[in-house]
């Protein structure tokens, strides 16, 4: 549950309901944090530009990232809202946002298996005390069918093809900022493009072809490293290693080692969406490292896959100034996502509840303004 990761919210502002969305997403996720650092380091370890390449186990790669993982965000957040009704029929609904899009539907997940679970305990309450003794079985499993079926048909009909839509204006908005020479500006929509589980369609479906024709004609280009740059998400797990939630800091270093040297970014987006704020942090260090990128004129010769600190090793080209520019650069997004995060994270004071006098409990982060751990805003 998300409450398990985030301190209950009160309050009505918009701060309040940013947090509560926030921590419904990270209670989704969060949970299921075991299975994404399987997939993940599978993937640093199997696949062709991996540590250890095995084309048969990196087999194993796609079905996980594409069906796997969403399944279980979907069967998570139906669970959150109707208990294992809406487990059931949030996982099935998924399915059909899975089928309905190319990419992987980490987003389409969240948003309909809550959705489809939210229907069933609709479903549930006008059932009950109308179904004679003897078929509550039958009608409970009947009811349930049929509304996982349909919400499979809606998934795959309608909310699998809005996400791709939505994926391609992302696509574009970065394009446009590309063409218009606004390249650290490109930052405030790839981040939180990146944190959606967008990453790969953005890098691969956008930037890549992009860069790849700039490399063609130059032997290098920036483009390669606008998404895969590792500094911002390590900054944030730096962050909240230590700064973050009592409870959440012993997590961090695993996640730390899968971002930085196996490249698997994913890692780190549960935990910017538990405290959505944290996206200023990847904001900020994702503009710094453009920025530094530009002034050194550096880039990549391909496309570092996955976004490991080797891959940028392998994929820098020849010269002072690109070895200089290009880890200068992933230094100070580090430097500066970790330096926002911290002061967002309260250098620790938000982090957790003050202990009562005497007490050594853990503390909990201050949830919105008007609780009893924050003053209200005037």
């Amino acid at each position: 549950m998300a409450t398990a990761y985030t301190p209950k919210v009160t309050g009505d502002g918009i701060r309040a309901r940013i947090q509560r969305v926030g921590g419904h997403l990270a209670g989704m996720v969060m949970p299921n944090i075991g299975a994404f650092i399987a997939w993940g380091l599978i993937t640093a370890l199997f696949i062709p530009t991996g540590w250890v390449p095995n084309a048969e186990l990196a087999e194993l790669v796609d079905p996980m990232i594409k069906f796997l993982l969403p399944i279980l965000i979907g069967y998570t957040g139906g669970r959150m809202v109707h208990g294992q009704r809406g487990a059931v029929v949030g996982a099935v609904a998924t399915v059909g946002v899975i089928v309905g899009a190319e990419m992987p539907m980490f987003l389409g997940a969240m948003i309909i298996g809550p959705l489809a679970a939210y229907l069933m305990k609709l479903l549930d309450g006008l059932l009950e005390d109308r179904i004679r003794p003897g078929f509550e079985m039958l009608v409970d499993n009947f009811s349930a069918g049929i509304l996982a079926g349909a919400m499979a048909l809606a998934g795959r009909s309608v909310i699998g093809p809005v996400m791709s839509t939505c994926t391609d204006a992302a696509g574009d908005a970065v394009s446009w900022l590309i063409d218009h020479d606004l390249l650290p500006v490109a930052s405030v929509l790839i981040e939180p493009a990146k944190v959606l589980f967008l990453n790969n369609a953005i890098n691969h479906g956008v930037l890549g072809p992009l860069a790849v024709q700039q490399a063609a004609e130059h032997g290098k280009s920036i483009l390669f490293t606008l998404e895969s740059n590792p500094g911002p998400g390590l900054g944030v797990l730096l962050a909240y290693m230590f700064f973050g939630p009592r409870r959440l800091r012993p997590s961090t270093p695993a996640a730390i080692i899968i971002h930085l040297f196996g490249g698997i970014h994913e890692i780190y987006f549960p935990y910017i969406l538990m405290k959505p704020r944290m996206i200023l942090a990847a904001v900020a260090g994702g503009a710094t490292g453009v920025a530094i990128f530009l002034a050194f004129g550096t880039g990549l010769v391909a496309t570092p896959s996955p976004g490991s600190i080797f891959a940028y090793l392998a994929q820098t080209p020849k010269g002072a100034s690109n070895w200089i520019g290009i880890y200068a650069g992933v230094l100070a997004s580090a430097g500066v996502s970790f330096g926002v995060g911290a002061a967002l994270l309260g250098f620790g004071r938000l982090a957790d509840p003050d202990a009562e006098p005497g007490g050594d409990a853990p503390q909990e982060e201050a949830a919105a303004p008007g609780t009893e751990n924050e003053p209200a805003a005037k």
